[in-house]
């Protein structure tokens, strides 16, 4: 799809379709409103006076052959309330209508910009929008695959601030990408998608964005003692690889390292503390973290912060077999700590663990963030909505929940008291791998941060967030790229 500016008039705009958002206040008597409603014969106002059309979030009224228009088609879209607008509801409204318009076999379109002010973050909003709908998880599809799209998105604006627009067009058009190619990654079949392949398309993605990478084997692992991420890998066939990529900006500050680190289990039967059967196809997408740092990195590469970023991605499977790790079997992790394993299926903190140290210690992190689909028990905390956060630096979490607002991520802030370290004493180890079901999500988190050392670090649980069971007018279902646009946009904050 292809995302331009134009500066027409919207009724001389020559397109399939004019788009218009509309307030679910709105008003007739003046301004724009008043302008919209008259050009079109009171169309608008009718659609409302017979209570058709209510202006509510991704509501829609599509209408042929309007009178006073060029454009062949007028599509309405709700945004609701004016005062409560926001680039979230702009970047809704935008999926919705590009998704519901190429249903329509509509191939341009034109929405109308109608607010002015803050011309680069609506750009990016709109691109977002337009480009993250038209993705669908049809890739192994043979029939019944709709491949119409939208070719031309037109945002109609006045001239003046159109080069701001530009700019966030272009920004937002560069984060849908990266956010897809993510979603593509998660939504791959395991047979296709091992730990191997995961590497080769970090590489694909150091090639196109002009990133360093780096790839540790499981030889290199052993030398440096990673025995939490090689007791995971151990019960299967294909071999665990650590990942890492780097983007360096020559103004960078020597002193700040940023590390994004993402668990990247490839496969999660759940080990020899094997899972349910059903639902467990679900179990390819358990490497979600370390897509979303993947397509972070991919994003970061072509905006060109003035930072110094690693992502790391600890990648593995966890298979069931004679050589798989048993509960009641003790790792060492690379840190020198020794870890009890009492569920082989706690097996996400358990690769983190080595990644987290590798990153403080031999990459120099001075703060990490973490994403991981690590726990069942945040679906129950939170459900599809908001992605727990948790941590150590107050101030570091306070930046990724505002960042998260802005771009229309949400995460809920949960608590890591010493108390809950209590669960995960062991008795002949230094610490158990699972607490057991009470507080699961925070004991997971707790787990991971006696690997912090004293560096500054966030937690982000994403298993309840990363995958979409159900298809949304803007959004499709299945896998949500949740967490790249935050980790982006906080990046690009700490310039």
């Amino acid at each position: 799809m292809e995302i331009k500016v134009l500066t027409d008039n919207f009724y001389q705009v020559n397109t399939d379709a004019l788009v218009v958002p509309i307030y679910e206040d709105e008003a007739y008597q003046e301004g724009l409103g008043k302008e919209l409603d008259e050009a079109t014969g009171g169309v608008i106002s009718s659609l409302f006076e017979r209570k058709e059309f209510k202006g509510k979030a991704n509501e829609t009224a599509y209408i042929h052959l309007v009178k006073g228009l060029k454009a062949r088609r007028l599509l309405l879209v709700g945004v609701g309330k004016q005062a409560k607008v926001t680039n979230l509801q702009l970047r809704q409204a935008a999926g919705t209508v590009a998704r519901f318009l190429r249903t329509k076999k509509v191939k341009s379109l034109a929405f109308l910009l109608r607010d002015a002010s803050a011309l680069e973050q609506s750009g990016e909003a709109i691109a977002e929008g337009a480009l993250l709908s038209t993705f669908d998880p049809d890739t192994y599809k043979t029939r019944e695959r709709d491949k119409s799209q939208v070719e031309e998105f037109f945002v109609l604006s006045s001239s003046e601030g159109q080069a701001e627009l530009e700019k966030g067009l272009a920004k937002g058009k560069i984060l849908a990408d990266s956010t897809n190619f993510s979603r593509n990654l998660v939504n791959e079949p395991s047979s296709n998608l091992t730990p191997k392949d995961m590497a080769s398309k970090a590489e694909q993605v150091a090639r196109e964005a002009n990133l360093a990478i780096e790839i540790l084997d499981e030889e290199k692992m052993k030398e440096l003692g990673m025995g939490a991420i090689l007791g995971v890998s151990r019960g299967s066939a294909e071999e665990a690889r650590l990942i890492v990529l780097r983007y360096e900006h020559p103004e960078a500050s020597p002193d700040s390292t940023i590390a994004l680190i993402g668990k990247g289990i490839t496969f999660d039967s759940g080990g020899i503390s094997i899972k349910p059967s059903e639902g467990m196809e679900k179990m390819k997408g358990d490497m979600a973290g370390a897509a979303a740092v993947m397509g972070a990195m991919r994003a970061l590469g072509q905006l060109k912060p003035k930072a110094r970023v690693v992502g790391v991605m600890a990648c593995a499977e966890n298979m069931p077999s004679g050589t798989a790790i048993k509960p009641g079997d003790v790792l060492t992790a690379m840190s020198g700590q020794t870890i009890e394993v009492v569920n082989t299926d706690a097996e996400g903190r358990l690769v983190l663990a080595d990644a987290i140290t590798y990153a403080r210690e031999k990459l120099g992190a001075t703060k990490m963030v973490d994403l991981a689909t690590l726990t069942g028990a945040v679906g129950i905390a939170l459900g599809p909505v908001y992605t727990a956060i948790l941590g150590t630096c107050q101030d570091l979490i306070d930046q990724i929940i505002s960042t998260g607002s802005e771009v229309g991520e949400r995460f809920w802030q949960l608590p890591l008291d010493e108390e809950y370290g209590e669960q995960l004493q062991s008795d002949i180890a230094d610490l158990k791998n699972s607490g057991g079901r009470p507080a699961g999500t925070i004991t997971g988190a707790y787990f991971i941060k006696e690997f912090t050392g004293n560096v500054a670090w966030a937690h982000l649980d994403i298993a309840s967030t990363a995958v979409s069971n159900e298809k949304k007018p803007y959004l499709s279902k299945g896998a949500t790229g949740v967490g790249i646009r935050t980790l982006v946009a906080w990046v690009m904050s700490q310039n």
